[in-house]
């Protein structure tokens, strides 16, 4: 296993206004399957001379994703800050879907919950793609890590 990975993932516990079981589900996931397999290389940390493992903790400051990266001693080595506003569709988007997945799963015949699922899957899979644009140059990652990322971001973002 690298070193350039994720070994801890935190989330600014402040920012989450509200979460349902299903929401707070989706997180143990992210996170579990995040720690498991993951690739994350902050290129500048590692241009200095950082190797990893690394400490990640997600929050939301003045409307941008705030990455503050650190080593396994808890060493803030940088922090990565992102616009926010090119989320804000396919947040939205996410939610509408994954409410609508998640109400299906209680009623819907199997067809229409595939239908659905595919739907989420897509936008799910758009804005990891969004998120490895935002983050070249800054860090080296993959699609199935973003994707975990884009869904602790979507977790950040829940009002109520």
């Amino acid at each position: 296993m690298t070193s350039q990975r994720i070994a801890h993932i935190s989330l600014d516990e402040a920012t989450i206004l509200w979460r349902n079981a299903d929401v707070e589900q989706e997180r143990r996931v992210a996170i579990y399957d995040l720690i498991e397999e993951n690739t994350f290389k902050p290129v500048k940390s590692a241009e200095k001379g950082a190797k990893g493992p690394y400490h990640l903790f997600l929050g939301v400051r003045d409307g941008r994703l705030a990455m503050d990266v650190s080593d396994q001693d808890e060493n803030l080595l940088e922090t990565l800050l992102i616009g926010l506003a090119r989320f804000r569709r396919p947040i939205r988007e996410y939610f509408a879907v994954c409410d609508s997945y998640y109400q299906a799963i209680r009623k819907a015949t199997p067809a229409e919950i595939e239908t659905i699922d595919m739907a989420r899957r897509a936008i799910h899979n758009d804005a990891a793609e969004l998120l490895l644009e935002r983050l070249e140059g800054k860090v080296e990652t993959d699609f199935a890590t973003a994707r975990r990322l884009f869904t602790l971001i979507c977790v950040l973002h829940i009002k109520g």
